[in-house]
């Protein structure tokens, strides 16, 4: 009898497919991510109160808020690759689920998404800079 052979039946993770704006919202985020690695932690009242106070309306300050303090609206550290890798972690695959929805206008499913992972306290803020970010790449 032939023993059976695990590794046949191990199936590889599958890659989803992500359209190239959303890829690009995503590499977006990454790359700001590892710029802000060597920045201090920073509150996201402070973050966005910087930002109300310097009137910065790009979308590199706007990912930057984000990426600084998302560890605390998550209440973990959040896993993100570097830019261009095609597999998503699971912080990666919900931020693209977050600006997708924030895109299309489908406040129940943002609602919803927030809830899941962002204390009640942060959802507002965290979801002004998803807005904010979306508003610089279409991901249609």
């Amino acid at each position: 009898m032939r023993p059976l052979r695990l590794e046949n039946r191990i199936a590889p993770p599958s890659v989803p497919t992500v359209p190239p704006p959303a890829m690009a919202y995503l590499n977006h985020l990454r790359f700001t991510a590892m710029q802000c690695r060597a920045m201090p932690r920073t509150g996201l009242f402070e973050a966005c109160a910087l930002l109300k106070t310097t009137q910065a309306e790009t979308k590199q300050a706007y990912a930057t808020a984000l990426m600084r303090c998302l560890n605390e609206a998550l209440g973990q550290r959040a896993r993100l690759h570097a830019p261009g890798v095609a597999e998503l972690t699971f912080d990666e695959l919900w931020l693209l689920q977050l600006g997708s929805a924030s895109a299309t206008g489908d406040t129940l499913s943002l609602q919803f998404l927030l809830k899941s992972r962002v204390a009640h306290e942060h959802r507002r803020l965290v979801s002004f800079l998803i807005h904010q970010i979306v508003r610089c790449f279409p991901l249609d």
